[in-house]
């Protein structure tokens, strides 16, 4: 009777994972006739943040702000904006926290190094406070008065 369930749910959620693939928010009518165009303006969007969402793509965002971005974009490169003429405009107008990638230079720069440099700097820090922990605990036995050792032993029966 159990693997009978076991199986229902399994089959029952294989359906619906199947059935359900990934959800875009692109609508329809956003869509340009050129097809070149249009797989341009999905990389593009594909690399910009979603500024209600934070952590999702405008390409994946069904907030008004992103269905926004989505059409600028479009239409700067219907204009005949290059990809690189379309993202210095959305920063421009939106700063850098727009781009899901933003480029490793300047103050970025310091946070892209931060990270690793903290773990390592945790790492020493650790290494030192064992290493001089070592030297200096050598037990518990070594730390008890002669009189205070003879009480143990004579307690533990030795």
């Amino acid at each position: 009777m159990l693997k009978r369930i076991c199986v229902i749910l399994v089959v029952v959620f294989a359906q619906t994972m199947l059935s359900t693939g990934p959800v875009r928010a692109l609508d329809p009518s956003e869509l340009l006739a050129d097809p070149a165009l249009e797989e341009r303006a999905r990389e593009l969007s594909k690399g910009l943040r979603c500024l209600v969402c934070r952590n999702e793509s405008i390409d994946d965002s069904n907030a008004e702000l992103a269905k926004d971005l989505r059409r600028i974009v479009r239409e700067r490169l219907v204009s005949g904006d290059s990809d690189d003429e379309v993202l210095d405009y959305v920063v421009g107008r939106y700063g850098e926290f727009v781009l899901l990638k933003p480029p490793a230079t300047g103050a970025n720069l310091l946070l892209y190094i931060a990270g690793p440099a903290m773990l390592g700097l945790g790492l020493l820090v650790a290494v030192f406070y064992i290493r001089g922990r070592r030297g200096r605990d050598t037990g518990p036995g070594e730390r008890l008065s002669a009189e205070e050792q003879a009480r143990l032993k004579e307690i533990m029966g030795d």
